[in-house]
């Protein structure tokens, strides 16, 4: 990875969560999952990166004042968790078909989300936003 690759990965990053209907963003580390970087989300732990491996969550049964609980998105550590496995599990995946292979971009869409992952050598960077229209 060249020098300037966590620039590209912030840029890339900042590019995304401008485009409109962007609801959160996360930055998680590669290797554990925990919580770098997030906007847009509640943690509901004061210790999500006390330990530096995969933040638990504390309570989601709570309100959140964003609104967030009620579209579906759960608190950040949720997402992060949540994410984390999924790309996990591709990245498994991917490495069954071809072992030489890797995962550039996964994108999810549900009804009310979408989520645009990008793997990076050091980070997973999550952008969330409102499911686009068909």
């Amino acid at each position: 990875m060249t020098p300037s690759a966590p620039d590209d990965a912030l840029a890339l990053l900042t590019r995304l969560s401008q485009k409109p209907g962007v609801q959160s963003t996360l930055v998680l580390s590669r290797e554990t999952g925990a919580i770098v970087r997030t906007s847009g989300l509640i943690s509901t732990s004061s210790r999500a990166n006390a330990n530096g491996t995969l933040p638990t969550s504390d309570d989601t049964s709570e309100s959140y004042g964003n609104g967030r609980k009620e579209s579906g998105i759960q608190s950040a550590e949720d997402v992060a968790r949540s994410v984390w496995t999924f790309v996990e599990a591709a990245g498994t995946m991917i490495r069954g078909l071809d072992g030489e292979d890797e995962a550039k971009l996964l994108r999810v869409r549900t009804k009310k989300n979408e989520l645009v992952i990008v793997p990076d050598a050091k980070f997973l960077l999550v952008v969330i936003h409102d499911t686009p229209p068909a």
